[in-house]
């Protein structure tokens, strides 16, 4: 089964995207990172998620391939800020997903994509 379908589709992908972009938006390293309208951005993430994690590929339907790297790469993305990511997607996982394994797969997937965005030194 895909992770997309065990999490329970797309209103458990909408569920994390809305809990996470709170504490992005309240993180000091984050915050400055993301336009203060961050319902576009929350919607391209849900799109990808939904994707990434084997749903239907709405990301690429609507924006072509992810090109992730890419995309980010004029953002200053160092370790520190990675980390900050992955702690608020780690807190809104904990929220969101109940089943304690699945919530591990999830993070394993997303830990190892947040590290792959690094493209910045410590600052």
């Amino acid at each position: 089964m895909e992770l997309y379908e065990h999490m329970g589709g797309a209103p458990a992908v909408r569920k994390l995207v809305e809990a996470f972009y709170p504490k992005v938006q309240a993180h000091p390293l984050l915050a400055p990172l993301f336009p203060e309208d961050i319902y576009p951005v929350m919607e391209k993430q849900e799109l990808f998620l939904t994707q990434f994690f084997g749903g239907p590929p709405r990301y690429t339907m609507q924006h072509g391939h992810p090109m992730m790297r890419a995309r980010h790469l004029a953002f200053p993305i160092t370790p520190e800020r990675a980390d900050a990511w992955l702690a608020c997607m780690g807190a809104a996982l904990e929220e969101t997903i109940a089943d304690a394994e699945l919530r591990q797969v999830l993070w394993e997937r997303l830990k190892n994509t947040a590290y792959f965005f690094i493209n910045r030194e410590s600052d």
